[in-house]
């Protein structure tokens, strides 16, 4: 049985030594991954011109290899499975929609792909010494250490440091995406990616709890619902391979929709993720002296306001949904009460446009205290962007199932859009809402 397993196994492995006209990342197949590889490392080169049949950087540079444009090195992670990562075509494709530039693939799948995650690791250093010698030849053809652009995935993060080190930091820009934890948690600026190993480090940090890395590793670190548990990501063992894979995965998939277009994703500066959801962080946007960093490709729009920093790093939060593009709306919440007693709870609220369209944000990551003649000011997240609201409504909700149901009487209650300050902020006079019943009423303008 086990020599028809590994047969079986040698003939689903797809071998990338032969001729290809059009070369293609490697798929070594898990026999290979089971047993081990020896590094081999292959630059898959596409352009504007050659968007679906990459070229091979070997020794010599192709003449038609333009080395002033902006070049772009995508560095992929360990690969437990030895297969091509499901993302990578729509990164490259991303890329070369939005700009004119070189999109560089890393293929090193010869060496992260190993069932033993420290053997894959101890290939990082290795690597980056091969793309080193890449960027030298590009270096002496004319090319700048700023049009150098490194996205590194999980250890492809690593990779990418080292690489930055080795120009004392001089390189363009450095992304890491959810850059791996295991093996570096803890370790020295010196063997890891740092804030220091590129011109601006931006990092997305999805899986803090898992495959990822905890602490700031760059310039400026986005941490998407806290950086951890992604929503529509499996919570459970039960959801098979995706439990251990989505969260990790997510910043990837985040980072592409920065390039779509879709929407953009905001994120704001804040000390931890308790504070933005308690509202104490939105200050940047219009009309404000710095504005919100965007998460993604236009992340480094906000370089130039991390030196006026002591110390050129910053944390910035924010929620997104469960599917693509990902975005979420923000509204604060004023709310005046004259309650004779204070009440705590948590509150529902629902936006309907003049369409039916209905979207709602439930604020409860922590009881709120509402008192009399005390305004409080929460923050809710919206999965949609409606232009015309026609209706709010509101629950209220003490958590507590026995007793007498407790009601909210509202002095006044305004929202005030976050993202986009110039639609017009809703207000509502002299409200009682009961508690557990969905109390609606007609917005006026404030």
């Amino acid at each position: 049985m086990l020599g028809l397993f590994l047969i079986l196994c040698l003939a689903w492995s797809v071998s990338s030594d032969t001729d290809e006209k059009c070369p293609t990342f490697t798929n070594i197949g898990f026999y290979n991954a089971l047993v081990g590889t020896r590094l081999k490392v292959r630059l898959l080169l596409y352009t504007d011109g050659n968007f679906a049949c990459a070229k091979l950087l070997e020794s010599t540079l192709p003449g038609s290899f333009n080395v002033t444009k902006k070049s772009t090195f995508i560095i992929h992670g360990y690969r437990p499975t030895g297969s091509p990562p499901v993302w990578m075509d729509d990164l490259v494709e991303a890329l070369l929609r939005i700009e004119d530039m070189n999109v560089i693939v890393v293929d090193w799948n010869r060496g992260a792909a190993n069932v033993i995650y420290s053997i894959s690791s101890g290939f990082t250093k290795p690597v980056a010494k091969i793309l080193k010698q890449t960027i030298d030849q590009m270096l002496a053809n004319g090319a700048t250490l700023d049009n150098i652009y490194m996205i590194g995935v999980s250890l492809g993060a690593h990779i990418a440091g080292f690489v930055g080190k080795m120009y004392d930091g001089k390189l363009g820009r450095i992304t890491g995406l959810d850059p791996a934890g295991p093996l570096y948690n803890g370790k020295p600026p010196d063997k890891r990616l740092d804030h220091r190993d590129a011109q601006f480090v931006d990092v997305i940090h999805s899986d803090i709890d898992g495959l990822g890395f905890r602490e700031s590793l760059g310039n400026i670190d986005f941490y998407p619902n806290g950086g951890v548990d992604q929503p529509g990501c499996p919570q459970t063992i039960f959801g098979g391979l995706q439990y251990f894979k989505c969260d990790h995965q997510r910043s990837v998939l985040l980072y592409l929709s920065s390039l779509r277009k879709d929407c953009d994703i905001t994120a704001y500066p804040c000390k931890s993720y308790r504070d933005y959801l308690n509202g104490k962080c939105i200050s940047c946007g219009d009309n404000q002296p710095i504005p919100c960093p965007l998460l993604g490709y236009y992340a480094d729009r906000w370089k130039n306001y991390t030196t006026l920093k002591d110390r050129p790093v910053t944390k910035a939060f924010f929620d997104t949904t469960d599917k693509k593009p990902f975005c979420m709306y923000h509204y604060f919440v004023d709310i005046l009460i004259w309650n004779k007693n204070s009440q705590k709870g948590y509150i529902t609220i629902k936006l309907t446009d003049m369409n039916g369209h209905s979207t709602e944000s439930t604020i409860n990551h922590e009881p709120t205290t509402f008192q009399k003649y005390h305004q409080v000011s929460l923050l809710a997240r919206f999965a949609q962007d409606l232009d015309q609201v026609k209706s709010i409504s509101l629950v209220f909700s003490s958590g507590t199932v026995l007793g007498p149901k407790s009601k909210l009487r509202i002095i006044w209650m305004k929202l005030r859009p976050i993202n986009r300050p110039e639609k017009p902020q809703m207000c509502r006079y002299d409200l009682v809402v009961t508690e557990n019943k969905e109390t609606a009423f007609q917005p006026i303008l404030c």
